[in-house]
């Protein structure tokens, strides 16, 4: 089944660029120019994620992502055209689980589009028939319970929603629990990338997990 994907950006010649990367690829793609219409369809289709551009005409890109964590938990990618950290720790903590600064390779772009998918199918849509045995599936620790399997996590009996980026950072927490745990070996672990100075997401999403559990 192709993976579906929604481009918002007000700019017809961007959004078109990124479907055709996309869409060569074998990704569905569905595309707006606005918030408005981007929330709707949010609301029509099955999405797997959404590609969203800050600065619309009428709903900005972290309204959107904000709107769309309430009840769904796809990866989400933010377009920006600004470099200041202030305004990628904000999409960070409204949801987003990437940024990409304009402008941006298309390439790039496709390549953090699979992480993301592969990601994220990895922990929710994973069944017990996948889990080795000899990892754990679930941890239940001073209150917090969470499932590998299910991908669903408790906070004294109350379920808590988790993207799938909080979801693996809470994961390798526990994992290590009683170890000194550094941001940049959460970012290479969670992300599978090469951490560099002056990344502030992983502070970003574990500031999104304090206020959760």
């Amino acid at each position: 089944m192709k993976e579906s994907i929604l481009i918002v950006d007000d700019e017809p010649s961007m959004a078109d660029l990124i479907e055709i990367f996309l869409k060569n690829d074998g990704y569905t793609v569905h595309k707006c120019c606005n918030g408005k219409d981007a929330l709707k369809c949010v609301e029509e289709q099955e999405l797997d994620m959404a590609i969203l551009d800050v600065m619309l005409p009428d709903i900005d890109g972290f309204h959107i992502c904000k709107k769309i964590r309430e009840r769904y938990f796809f990866p989400i990618i933010m377009l920006t055209a600004k470099m200041e950290d202030a305004d990628k720790v904000m999409g960070l903590t409204m949801g987003a689980d990437d940024y990409i600064v304009k402008p941006f390779s298309p390439l790039e772009l496709t390549v953090r589009v699979k992480t993301q998918l592969r990601r994220y199918k990895s922990y929710n849509r994973q069944t017990p028939a996948k889990a080795s045995r000899k990892e754990a599936t679930e941890y239940d620790y001073n209150g917090i319970f969470i499932n590998r399997i299910t991908h669903r996590c408790f906070l004294y009996g109350e379920e808590i929603a988790l993207t799938p980026i909080e979801f693996s950072i809470l994961w390798y927490l526990l994992e290590h629990r009683g170890q000194v745990v550094r941001s940049e070996e959460i970012f290479e672990q969670v992300w599978g990338e090469k951490f560099y100075d002056n990344n502030n997401t992983v502070i970003a999403h574990i500031g999104r997990l304090r206020e959760s559990v």
